[in-house]
């Protein structure tokens, strides 16, 4: 156990020391803007589409290091993937952080799958779906500001 432990640390850690995809898209035709008040955790999500498939994706923000690793873990996921299996993978990625994901869907998500530890600390769950959340927004072109609260 402590070597999945390690593992989800030395991730973690990474992605939010060295982020993927972050900065401004500056062709993006969708984004969305997320914020968790009680933490601090900002992100805002930009998507450049092409027909129904992500083809590029960027992220901006601050926040601790649950938040900017998930967010940085769900570019990579993402990119190039079609709107429903992007939707598909937040559902799963959700199921995972609440307790109600099955083994399937466990080995389904790969890298994702080391925020399973996240769902014994509910403050944190927050943290890592904010991205999520604000992704979901993008696709669908809302323009209210995400909020985990």
């Amino acid at each position: 156990m402590n070597d999945l432990r390690d593992l989800y640390q030395e991730v973690l850690l990474d992605h939010s020391k060295r982020p993927r995809n972050f900065g401004v898209l500056a062709d993006a035709d969708h984004q969305a803007v997320g914020h968790n008040p009680l933490c601090g955790d900002k992100v805002v999500v930009y998507l450049r589409m092409d027909g129904d498939r992500i083809a590029d994706i960027r992220f901006q923000g601050q926040g601790c290091a649950v938040s900017q690793a998930s967010a940085s873990m769900m570019t990579e996921s993402v990119k190039g993937k079609t709107r429903a299996e992007a939707e598909a993978l937040f559902k799963r990625f959700h199921e995972l952080l609440t307790g109600t994901a099955g083994p399937e869907t466990v080995s389904e998500l790969g890298k994702l799958a080391i925020f399973a530890g996240v769902r014994k600390y509910p403050v944190r769950v927050k943290c890592a779906t904010l991205a999520w959340h604000t992704l979901h927004a993008a696709l669908a072109r809302k323009a209210e500001t995400v909020s985990t609260e």
